[in-house]
């Protein structure tokens, strides 16, 4: 793994983007984007062999945001990495923009057009069979929502990742407690995931999702299994960085008025500022 201060610098940056490319939207979804960072970060400036120069090389890894929602952090690290000018986050869910509210294969970098929830790990098991059927060494990642895994696509997808031995994919549930209607545990509870996941045949791993460094190794791991699918359950804080949003059900899909986005921004910007400190 890179140094875990550089990637906490990029993950500050990214924050920073998403809520301002939210706020200029007027709409979207902050909770989830935010509690998700810090995986999005580790994958594309650490892990996964992608670059836009490749962007369409059949041996580079691909990734697919199941949870569509968080679209927001997937464009902030592609913007960052250079699949497309920055600017272009900025008319994000614009009718003249190139970004919309969710991920669209047109987006130079896009693996994957998601947005309906429990079709993007099923759309992942078919990149890695394909992958697996053709001799490749790619990897596939996905990052699905607790809220998510409601979903019975997800399961039928789960029951076929296991079954095609499908060990090159890795998906990343974030567990971060709440979706649109409030806890979900409540609205309809998904737990116990880890076992859920182990009885359909994956490879199971629990982390603090907001640890560059058990990541590093839940991911690690995950790349030692061979003949099954792996999932790291992730735990992690709605909103993650912003102290209005954080564990707040009420912050999953709707953008910062210009009052909040000035509370959140300066927030964001002492983080990344912080960030870059501990990088000298």
């Amino acid at each position: 793994m890179q140094n875990q201060y550089l990637l906490a610098e990029r993950a500050a940056k990214m924050r920073c983007l998403i809520v301002k490319a939210l706020h200029g939207a007027g709409s979207g979804h902050p909770g989830g984007s935010l509690s998700c960072t810090d995986i999005v970060t580790y994958l594309y400036f650490d892990k996964m062999n992608v670059s836009p120069e490749t962007a369409k090389n059949p041996d580079r890894d691909r990734f697919v945001m199941s949870k569509g929602h968080a679209a927001p952090a997937l464009y902030a690290a592609l913007a960052m990495r250079g699949f497309f000018e920055e600017e272009h986050l900025w008319s994000l869910r614009k009718v003249d923009g190139m970004l919309q509210g969710h991920p669209d294969r047109h987006i130079n970098g896009v693996d994957m057009s998601t947005g309906s929830l429990g079709q993007g790990i099923s759309a992942a098991c078919g990149i890695a069979l394909a992958g697996k059927a053709d001799g490749k060494d790619y990897r596939v990642y996905t990052i699905l929502g607790d809220g998510e895994i409601q979903e019975g696509q997800v399961w039928e997808a789960a029951m076929f990742a296991a079954h095609y031995k499908l060990d090159k994919l890795t998906a990343f549930v974030d567990y971060n407690g709440l979706q649109i209607d409030g806890d979900v545990h409540k609205v309809m509870n998904p737990s116990p995931i880890e076992d859920k996941f182990a009885a359909f045949g994956w490879h199971v791993q629990t982390i603090d999702g907001h640890s560059f460094e058990e990541i590093d190794k839940a991911v690690t791991a995950a790349e030692a299994v061979t003949d099954k699918p792996s999932v790291i359950v992730c735990r992690t804080v709605k909103g993650k960085g912003v102290s209005f949003m954080e564990n707040n059900a009420s912050w999953h899909g709707k953008a910062p008025n210009a009052e909040q986005y000035a509370v959140a921004e300066a927030e964001l910007e002492a983080a990344y500022q912080k960030a870059k400190e501990a990088l000298k």
